[in-house]
């Protein structure tokens, strides 16, 4: 195996089909689309360099604007909520043993189910006429517009979506620390617990410093997840009412497969690509900053 890994053609044997894949898959439509938002390009006709105007229309759109805050919006809330609620979760499981399977599948279970079909389900749920307003008016209450209103400093729609987002997601953030807790020795429990620590106190001391790598990767996979948020918000809202509820993605799929503007949508493809870019970066290299 040793003789394997030093010779580099097996290596390269091994890594071609991968690297073909990343090419051809991933590479090469990432450059045509950054390539495509410098083009007034509709599909049907060849692509017409325009230098930065797609960019420059970006800047005076109003629906990228909110497009723009609201995927901020979900980036901040999803790594906060998903960070303590994961944590709080992972340390509960990890601390009984009857029902522990039962609770993890249960929680972890909307992570792997679709999030159209999801999307739609919460869609009847918040129904104006339907599921929770039903229930509450045989309660002699009148529930609020949970998808539609958008008066006031508080857009209402973006709070439920958020909330489902967590409902959904909450379940990886839980499993990955749960991955991580399970491989600290229990012999440096016994002895916190000898020296007088609770439970508390060994979690915050001994817990914590141990699973900041898996911390910092789960933050990275909710950072990009957010980013790339569409499937809830899509079935959802539709990016409405009155387009307050767009995120980028939500935004670049309306301009490129409803009006057929792939430049203008290529040019907020490049935008969330740098964004996520950054966002990794950031996160990365503030967790290695963190281990030194």
């Amino acid at each position: 195996m040793d003789k394997l890994l030093k010779d580099k053609k097996a290596i390269a044997v091994f890594v071609l089909p991968a690297f073909i894949l990343f090419t051809f898959i991933l590479f090469i439509p990432i450059c045509q689309s950054v390539y495509y938002s410098f083009c007034d390009y509709d599909a049907l006709t060849s692509p017409k360099f325009v230098g930065l105007k797609n960019y420059k229309n970006l800047l005076i759109d109003e629906t990228m604007k909110t497009a723009v805050k609201n995927s901020l919006f979900f980036l901040i809330y999803s790594c906060v909520t998903q960070l303590i609620m994961g944590l709080i979760l992972a340390g509960l499981l990890t601390n009984i043993d009857k029902g522990r399977n039962f609770f993890k599948n249960v929680i972890y279970l909307p992570c792997v189910l679709s999030s159209a079909a999801l999307g739609l389900l919460w869609m009847f749920i918040f129904s104006p006429k339907l599921g929770i307003n039903q229930i509450l008016e045989k309660f002699g209450m009148e529930g609020p517009l949970w998808l539609m209103d958008i008066n006031g400093f508080i857009i209402l729609p973006m709070w439920v979506i958020a909330f489902v987002a967590l409902w959904q997601y909450v379940g990886q953030s839980m499993m990955l620390y749960m991955a991580q807790i399970s491989g600290i020795s229990k012999s440096l429990y016994e002895a916190s617990y000898i020296d007088g620590c609770s439970r508390l106190q060994s979690f915050k001391y001994i817990t914590m410093p141990l699973i900041k790598p898996m911390i910092g990767t789960a933050m990275s996979l909710n950072a990009i997840g957010s980013l790339k948020f569409f499937d809830l918000i899509f079935n959802m809202t539709e990016g409405g009412p009155n387009k307050k509820t767009h995120v980028l993605a939500t935004h670049l799929y309306e301009q490129g497969f409803k009006y057929f503007k792939y430049g203008y949508a290529s040019a907020i493809g490049t935008i969330l690509l740098v964004l996520c870019l950054i966002m990794t970066f950031l996160i990365n290299r503030a967790f290695r900053e963190d281990d030194r």
